[in-house]
């Protein structure tokens, strides 16, 4: 089976190719899985100057990028054959394809210009994040993928993009074929607990059986990265946050006592939940009593930051591992690529849960990609739909295993 699959729910256009051998629609070990193209297109420097992902340029950029990513993906599957008559289609065709880009009119001449003169590759399947993320940008990729549906005649698989990360931190590399990536599939041994942690989530997730997720705990207010970023901004860093953050919190001097110490939100709490907001106004008040903001004090300032947020997580992931006598652990998400988190994870694995099986992606797939969206879409391959919608605030699951608390303060 081919799948193509589409990731646009924030600021990277990412389009992959994969090629799998094995039972679809399941997780076997005896899969293998070749790349035969994986693209991701950052928008990171554009919005650099907002401290954030600004909705309306990021919508903007994958309009732009998408089409010339999808020909690049193309040919380096080896799936780009231009024929010599392009297509011409029948007015349903037609009319079919300007619905869905009823509001994408640039796209859609795009779209045209890209495509008609393409051969129909052989692809089986396209998958497509259609949610959580910023609903404008995932209108572009579903937008694209259903017109790709119709043109080329190839179901469309909706994908949950946090469910691509737990995907892509199961994934275990095997010998390159032909200058192509190979991965397998680990199995996970049920129940395994999630933790997925990024700019805009930060939730505790147990598996109890393979494709049920059910939601322990997750954050209040400010998600995990969306907390780096901010203070990285206070800090007078650059974005992305936690980058900027760790880079200088490894030159922070060592020291007895710390200088500037910062609470542990909820740490204490029965619950599995998170709360962020809090820390972030503790950096906050902290610069303000500080007349000269040195490069040290900033470096001591991030540390603390980064240990508050890093001693959090730890503590909440361990409750919740003894709790409900997990086999494995997963991380998945953008913040997984900071150095401190991982190691942290891993002497805590080694330490209270030498049984227990932790599962942390590679630094290049910790950020959205299309592949981590193809590898969820080989596991749900037999859920097909043809008229889906963006959902900003999708969920893994709609049900929790514990209550949700009252959020600490209202979002505005």
């Amino acid at each position: 089976m081919r799948i193509l699959s589409i990731e646009t729910s924030c600021d990277e256009t990412g389009i992959s190719i994969l090629e799998t051998t094995g039972a679809l629609g399941a997780i076997s070990p005896r899969a293998e899985i070749k790349v035969l193209a994986d693209i991701v297109l950052s928008q990171s420097s554009l919005h650099a100057g907002f401290g954030g992902v600004f909705p309306t340029v990021a919508r903007r950029e994958h309009a732009k990028n998408i089409m010339p990513v999808l020909l690049r993906a193309l040919d380096d599957a080896g799936l780009l054959h231009i024929i010599k008559e392009p297509r011409v289609l029948v007015q349903k065709e037609k009319d079919t394809i300007a619905r869905i880009f009823h509001k994408e009119a640039v796209l859609m001449e795009e779209f045209y210009k890209s495509l008609l003169d393409v051969s129909i590759p052989e692809i089986d399947a396209i998958a497509v994040t259609a949610g959580p993320g910023l609903e404008p940008a995932l209108w572009v990729g579903i937008n694209t993928a259903q017109a790709l549906g119709e043109l080329w005649n190839i179901p469309i698989i909706p994908v949950n993009h946090m469910e691509g990360h737990i995907m892509a931190s199961l994934l275990v590399p095997k010998p390159e074929k032909d200058g192509k990536k190979v991965f397998s599939l680990s199995v996970p041994h049920f129940p395994s607990l999630a933790l997925l942690i990024s700019g805009g989530h930060t939730e505790l997730v147990l598996m109890p059986r393979r494709g049920e997720y059910e939601i322990l705990g997750q954050t209040r207010d400010d998600a995990v990265g969306e907390a780096f970023d901010k203070v990285a901004r206070m800090l007078g860093l650059g974005y992305p946050g936690g980058p900027e953050i760790s880079k200088i919190a490894e030159k922070a001097p060592r020291a007895k006592q710390v200088p500037y110490p910062l609470p542990r939100p909820m740490i204490k709490s029965p619950d599995h939940d998170f709360s962020f907001a809090g820390l972030k106004t503790s950096v906050l008040y902290t610069i303000k009593k500080i007349p000269e903001l040195t490069s040290e004090i900033k470096a001591s300032l991030a540390k603390e930051f980064e240990d508050s947020v890093t001693e959090v997580l730890i503590s909440k992931t361990r409750d919740a591992g003894k709790k409900y006598k997990v086999h494995e652990i997963i991380l998945g998400g953008g913040v997984t690529a900071n150095k401190k988190i991982r190691l942290a994870f891993r002497a805590l694995v080694d330490k209270e849960f030498p049984e227990v099986k932790l599962f942390i992606p590679e630094q290049y797939l910790s950020t959205d990609n299309g592949l981590m969206i193809g590898l969820a879409g080989l596991l749900r391959s037999n859920k097909v739909k043809k008229n889906f919608v963006a959902e900003g605030t999708l969920r893994l699951s709609s049900k929790a295993r514990e209550p949700f608390r009252k959020p600490l303060r209202k979002n505005k």
